[in-house]
């Protein structure tokens, strides 16, 4: 309808693309819960959920099963398992060394891999199985890989000892028939700061003898 003339001219009303997109969306959206009775809310988090958990800064009660005992020990989440086998559970056969995961010495199984106890947080490693070289002889048997260690006379001071017997044990376990270099291989990550890598080879091949796989 045209305006009278000395009438305001009429306003247009129309609308943009943007609220058309935005109404039809709103308007199926609608539609949608109408027919289905459901109207989709998220849900609010609970105060629970909004708040993580946080142990420490001071001690806090840990759980260790270690070589088939429960242990119940409190310490600081910053502690590693090596601070908290030696200093609070007096569990001394892994030592300490370089403290930097570069010696090996430390060296514990986790489920029956081995791994450097330096660089392992105590607190994340509860319920699981972890072993130290304590109960790697079966009493009074040695493991063939201590006993090839002693026989090939691979110690001097025997701060490395425990980490190199631990990871051939485990090299020998995994795989008895494995050859000479596979099991050397697994103990490149050992240092020996009194030199007794000769004696140590001789130990690979003894330990390998022992178990009767390949030398």
């Amino acid at each position: 309808m045209c305006a009278k003339n000395g009438d305001p001219p009429l306003k247009r009303k129309g609308i943009s693309r943007r609220s058309f997109v935005k109404g039809l969306g709103t308007g199926t959206l609608a539609a949608a819960s109408i027919s289905t009775g459901v109207v989709s809310v998220s849900p609010k988090k609970t105060q629970a959920q909004q708040i993580p958990k946080i142990s420490g800064p001071g001690v806090t009660p840990l759980t260790l099963i270690i070589n088939g005992l429960t242990y119940e020990v409190n310490a600081e989440p910053r502690e590693t398992l090596l601070e908290v086998l030696r200093n609070r559970l007096d569990i001394t056969g892994p030592k300490l060394v370089c403290d930097r995961g570069t010696c090996g010495a430390c060296t514990v199984y986790l489920n029956g891999l081995p791994i450097y106890a330096c660089m392992t947080l105590a607190i994340e490693v509860q319920s699981v199985e972890i072993t130290t070289i304590e109960v790697l002889a079966q009493g009074d048997n040695l493991h063939p890989a201590q006993e090839a260690i002693v026989e090939a006379d691979a110690i001097q001071c025997g701060f490395c000892t425990p980490g190199f017997a631990m990871s051939m044990a485990a090299a020998l376990e995994r795989n008895p028939s494995a050859t000479h270099q596979e099991v050397k291989q697994s103990l490149t990550g050992h240092l020996c700061r009194c030199g007794t890598y000769v004696q140590m080879d001789r130990a690979i091949e003894l330990a390998l003898q022992k178990m009767g796989g390949a030398s």
